[in-house]
């Protein structure tokens, strides 16, 4: 039996996750900011830990770790899904915007890691979930702000990988792409209000139309996402990104394309600035 541990896991992709773990028949630590949703969404069960978590409050990470420790034993896989979405262009997100989805979708995160981590180091074992998107690869119009944050979360998890992989422990940066959950509504994006004229009909300024029209019409099926979490961390060797959807594979294929592209165009240039041999 795995134990898990998820953040966000009051509805969304962390209650599907929550749901088809323990139906595997694993344990599951589900946080939220208020337990009593992850009950409402989940239904009581033996091998279910409810406890609240403010993945922004540090102290609350580390006793919803200890909790878990207390509870299961141990941490076999931890699953940083918390976050939300922000719209608008990197020019109209007000600093107070920024350091809110800052400080949920990045700081959260880490504090997170690092409360959990001392547990896997000395069982010398775990693999790590940090959730990233299709927007933390290639970034898009509208979406410049909160696209950075998950930039970040692809960076450091890189790192992160290298550093604990002596002590057993993986990383995989989970990359989902237009799934059909709540993530373009209002209980989960925010819409910088800050409109400015000149960016409509842009790029940036019709994305805001586009969000609006394309919630809960996306691609992306979350009942099949949530089985191949499952999959993913029964997997032997577990990639270190995995995404998924088809919108996201092609978006990968897309820039890795651009980027040999223009590095080949822009070689000699590159390679000029070194020290003669």
């Amino acid at each position: 039996m795995k134990v898990w541990f998820i953040t966000g896991a009051s509805r969304g992709f962390g209650a599907l996750m929550t749901k088809e773990a323990l139906a595997a028949g694993d344990a599951v630590v589900a946080t939220a900011r208020n337990p009593k949703t992850v009950i409402d969404a989940i239904g009581d069960h033996p091998n279910l830990l409810a406890t609240a978590l403010d993945v922004t409050d540090e102290r609350q990470a580390q006793e919803a770790a200890a909790a878990a420790v207390q509870r299961f034993g141990r941490i076999d896989i931890l699953v940083n899904n918390a976050g939300y979405g922000l719209l608008g262009a990197v020019e109209e997100a007000t600093t107070e915007e920024i350091e809110k989805i800052y400080a949920t979708n990045v700081f959260g995160l880490l504090k997170v890691t690092r409360a959990v981590l001392p547990h896997m180091r000395r069982q010398r074992s775990g693999h790590v979930l940090n959730f990233s998107s299709i927007g933390g690869y290639a970034g898009y119009p509208g979406w410049g702000v909160y696209g950075s944050t998950k930039f970040a979360v692809e960076g450091l998890s890189e790192s992160l990988a290298t550093e604990i992989e002596p002590f057993g422990i993986k990383v995989t940066i989970v990359e989902p792409g237009f799934f059909r959950t709540d993530f373009l509504a209002d209980n989960s994006l925010s819409i910088s209000p800050a409109s400015i004229p000149d960016y409509v009909g842009t790029p940036a300024g019709n994305m805001r139309d586009f969000a609006a029209s394309a919630n809960h019409a996306q691609p992306g099926d979350p009942a099949k996402f949530a089985a191949g979490i499952v999959t993913l961390v029964n997997a032997e060797n577990p990639p270190l990104r995995m995404p998924f959807g088809s919108d996201t594979v092609a978006k990968l294929s897309e820039k890795n394309a651009f980027v040999e592209q223009e590095l080949s165009t822009w070689r000699s240039l590159a390679v000029s600035t070194d020290f003669a041999a």
